[in-house]
């Protein structure tokens, strides 16, 4: 692993940040408290699971030391992370939303298991429901360009878990990686974008 391509794992990492961080402002008046709880606490633990696994890999890279918490602790971070916004978004798609409403009963607790496929089946499902409920966003609002993209967004995540179960020690599996993952990030910035610019923030109520 070289240092240039540990500072490249950035890249997406701040491409989901600035994604994140322009939902949170146009959806934070259309959301419950309880609802945006979630997603804020969710795209933010999706942060810094992704800060974690880059620093790993630049503290790797300069030959400082293997911290193996930092790369641990990423994929059930990250998948508890995408779990959560999704249950925010589909909150606000699917419940009516109020200054009173709270969500009860939900919370995440690590669990360490022998096999990560309970992690991986809540990262795909975690990835499909947010992206989804996006892409309902996107139709109501007439926006396909802004649909296009998150599907696209999603393929390429759903890509980037497939490339992390091969052979990275061949550098060149690790640059692939990392554009598809850029591409995945990427797309859902300029679908977010799109919304954005579109009057997200401005919109009535997205629920139906």
């Amino acid at each position: 692993m070289s240092v240039p391509m540990a500072i490249v794992d950035f890249i997406p990492v701040a491409l989901f940040l600035t994604a994140a961080v322009i939902l949170q402002r146009d959806l934070y008046n259309k959301m419950s408290k309880g609802a945006f709880a979630l997603f804020a606490a969710g795209t933010i633990t999706v942060f810094v699971a992704g800060c974690f696994k880059a620093a790993w890999k630049l503290i790797y890279a300069l030959g400082i030391c293997d911290f193996v918490a930092l790369n641990k602790t990423f994929f059930p971070m990250q998948t508890t992370g995408f779990v959560l916004a999704a249950l925010g978004m589909i909150a606000l798609l699917c419940h009516k939303q109020s200054e009173k409403t709270t969500l009860y009963g939900i919370a995440a607790v690590p669990v360490v298991y022998a096999s990560n496929m309970i992690f991986v089946v809540l990262m795909v499902l975690g990835v499909f429901c947010l992206d989804v409920s996006l892409m309902v966003i996107a139709a109501r609002r007439k926006k396909s360009a802004a649909l296009a993209l998150y599907l696209i967004s999603f393929i390429f995540i759903m890509g980037m878990g497939y490339l992390s179960s091969q052979d990275f020690a061949n550098p060149l599996m690790n640059w692939i990686g990392e554009g598809v993952n850029i591409v995945g990030q990427g797309t859902f910035l300029l679908g977010t974008w799109i919304l954005h610019k579109n009057g997200l923030a401005e919109a009535e109520a997205l629920r139906k």
